[in-house]
């Protein structure tokens, strides 16, 4: 392999036609792809009220060069579903364009790739008919609490209207299924998470509950904080809803289903427990952020670098190949609870959801 490469350590070649695989068997199928670090929120759990920096604007991938990637991630390299996240990904200029590109591509088996998006719908309301018209098919929207003040305590912006009417406009688009992520927060979770839950039942959106996980920056983690698995389950029993855990195991979904019957409300809900109930022996997801850098785990400290190949003149065949060498040596588990873990140094918005 020629020198600019930066081939990853200890990693074997691979096979040509090698999907990414990693040493413990699983295979990435969900691409992450992040478009900027940039917010308009500030949500208290994902990145200080006044960052100190942005990634450098010359450092971010530009249009072609995420669409190249993309690329050679769905048309080599076995992808099958691409999310667009941030930071916030409604703020890079010419989302719709790239979302049109990528559903032009086919996956190895010949198929139209998933194409989802993770946003806090601020301006969804006005761009939801022409990203589906693009070809996106569904969103994740963050949504904590649907009670004002609690909502604005948490992004510390007021902005609970806007998100409401981008949940509405997105339904109205047709992208399905709606999902609806949520950190639950300590000092409301009680009353928030049945709220919430009644709120996307009526409304046809599907709930996803996500422990506060550990991520990098200045925002403050302390495991004896979170609001667990057990603990929201306890609160939406006791606050009326019946549940019950579906048979069918969940395969690669990090959310575990719970059915959902609530008065005349049926449905279901997610709960992501990264923390308390780890699925890192089914995870099938890469990560690409928005200064192309692949991460094959979210709190890996290695990434390995894809802008500089790129740049200085890398085929296809080469940065596939890299992408595969660095997939192989993908940590077994995050190792949360294990002694000597370390915070990723980059926040959650500089990573992508």
């Amino acid at each position: 392999m020629p020198a600019h490469l930066g081939m990853p350590a200890n990693a074997p070649d691979l096979p040509a036609d090698a999907p990414l695989i990693d040493r413990y068997g699983r295979v990435a199928r969900d691409l992450r792809v992040s478009l900027t670090d940039r917010c308009n929120l500030r949500c208290t759990y994902c990145m200080p009220e006044d960052p100190d920096h942005w990634l450098p604007e010359d450092t971010l991938l530009t249009d072609d060069e995420l669409t190249r990637l993309i690329g050679v991630a769905i048309t080599r390299l076995g992808i099958s579903d691409v999310r667009f996240t941030g930071g916030e990904p409604l703020l890079r200029r010419g989302l719709e364009q790239l979302i049109a590109a990528t559903a032009t591509l086919r996956t190895v088996d010949g198929a139209v790739p998933g194409i989802s998006l993770t946003t806090n719908a601020l301006g969804l309301a006005r761009r939801a008919r022409k990203l589906a018209a693009a070809g996106l098919q569904r969103v994740n929207v963050s949504l904590d609490s649907i009670n004002p003040k609690h909502y604005a305590e948490v992004t510390r912006r007021n902005h609970l209207p806007a998100v409401v009417a981008g949940l509405t406009a997105a339904r109205d688009a047709g992208l399905a299924p709606i999902k609806v992520n949520a950190v639950p927060q300590p000092a409301h979770y009680t009353t928030d998470a049945p709220a919430l839950l009644r709120f996307c039942l009526a409304q046809g959106y599907q709930l996803r509950f996500i422990e506060h996980m550990p991520l990098g920056g200045s925002v403050e983690w302390r495991r004896n904080a979170i609001v667990t698995r057990q603990q929201l389950l306890t609160a939406l029993v006791a606050a009326g809803a019946r549940l019950t855990a579906p048979p069918t195991e969940r395969g690669t979904s990090p959310a575990e289903l719970w059915n959902v019957e609530w008065g005349d409300l049926t449905g279901d809900i997610g709960i992501i427990a990264a923390v308390t109930a780890p699925f890192c022996t089914s995870c099938d997801r890469t990560r690409l952020t928005a200064d192309g850098q692949i991460r094959t785990c979210l709190f890996d400290q290695v990434e390995t670098d894809l802008r500089g190949p790129l740049r200085a003149g890398a085929s296809d065949d080469e940065l596939a190949q890299l992408w595969r060498r660095a997939t192989w040596l993908k940590p077994r588990s995050h190792g949360i609870d294990h002694d000597g873990f370390a915070r990723p140094s980059r926040p959650m918005s500089a990573i992508g959801g």
